[in-house]
C-alpha cells in the first residue's frame, strides 16, 4: 500500500475521534472515544496536532500516531492502524514520521507504553530502538464504606509539595506534574507520613500521585468511590498495599524509551 503521511491538524476533532476508534478496533483493551475525549486528551497530555501524523492509503485515513511534546521529552499518545491496513508497514511509517517530527522540535527522549500482551507492537518498538525502562500497572480498588483513616484533606499544592519530598521517582507521562496541572478540581489528602493527589470527575476516584505511607490514604480514598490508578510503576511502594486491600491489576504495560 502506498502511504502518504500528513499533519493531524488537517482532520477535525470529530474526524480524529472516528479514526481513533477505527484504528483501535479489536484492541486488547476495548475503548471508545468521542470528540470531547479527543480534546481532553490533547489538552491533558500536550498532544501536538502539528507533530502528530495521519497515514492515508488511497486517499483515505488508515492510521494515526499522536505525539505529546514537553520540552526535550516526547510521548506516543496513541498509535493505531485500521484493520484493513494492518501488517502492511503503516505502523512503522507512522512511528518513523513522528520520530522525525520529534527531532525537528529538539526532543531528545520519546516515551511510550505498550500492553505486555501486545507482542507485535513491542517487537516493532524494539526494532525502532526503544528499550524497556520499567513496567507500569493500571489498578482498580473497590469502594468500601466501612473504612477508617486518619487522612485529612489539604490544599492540592501542599499535598503535591509533600509528595515531591517523599518520592524522587519520575512519574509516567499520564501522571506527571504537567498532566496534573491541566486537571480541574484536583484535591489533596495527607497524613503525618504521606500525601496524595486525586480527582473525582464521576463515580470513580482517580489517584493521580501518591507518596509516603500509602495504606491510610488509599483507605480514605476508597470511601469516596471505586479508586482507579493509571500506570503505577510496578515497584512503587503503593503497589503491595493496593494488593493487600483487594485491588486488582487490570492492565500491565511496558514503559519504553527511545533516545534520539
Amino acid at each position: 500500500m502506498a502511504v502518504e503521511l500528513r499533519s493531524a491538524r488537517l482532520l477535525s476533532p470529530s474526524e480524529r475521534a472516528a479514526l481513533f476508534n477505527a484504528a483501535y478496533e479489536g484492541y486488547l483493551v476495548p475503548f471508545h472515544v468521542d470528540e470531547a475525549t479527543v480534546a481532553f486528551m490533547a489538552d491533558a497530555f500536550d498532544l501536538d496536532p502539528d507533530a502528530s501524523r495521519i497515514a492515508y492509503g488511497d486517499g483515505e485515513p488508515v492510521g494515526l500516531a499522536n505525539l505529546g511534546v514537553r520540552g526535550e521529552d516526547g510521548w506516543i499518545g496513541g498509535i493505531g492502524v485500521v484493520t484493513a491496513a494492518r501488517r502492511s508497514g503503516v505502523g512503522k511509517a507512522l512511528m518513523q514520521a513522528v520520530h522525525e517530527q520529534a527531532r525537528e522540535r529538539g526532543i531528545r527522549r520519546v516515551w511510550l507504553e505498550v500492553i505486555v500482551e501486545n507482542t507485535g507492537a513491542f517487537a516493532l518498538y524494539e526494532k525502532l530502538g526503544y528499550r524497556t525502562v520499567r513496567d507500569v500497572e493500571v489498578w482498580s480498588l473497590p469502594l468500601s464504606v466501612s473504612e477508617s483513616s486518619d487522612a485529612r484533606e489539604i490544599p492540592a499544592e501542599g499535598a503535591h509539595a509533600r509528595i515531591r519530598e517523599l518520592s524522587s521517582e519520575r512519574e509516567p507521562w499520564q501522571r506527571a506534574d504537567e498532566t496534573v496541572a491541566h486537571y480541574d478540581n484536583v484535591r489533596g489528602l495527607a497524613t503525618d507520613a504521606g500525601a496524595a493527589l486525586h480527582r473525582q470527575p464521576g463515580e470513580h476516584v482517580q489517584l493521580l500521585q501518591i507518596g509516603g505511607e500509602a495504606e491510610p490514604l488509599l483507605r480514605a480514598l476508597r470511601m469516596l468511590g471505586p479508586v482507579s490508578v493509571l500506570n503505577l510503576p510496578a515497584d512503587d511502594p503503593a503497589a503491595p498495599v493496593l494488593r493487600e486491600l483487594g485491588a486488582a491489576v487490570a492492565v500491565r504495560q511496558h514503559e519504553m524509551l527511545l533516545e534520539l
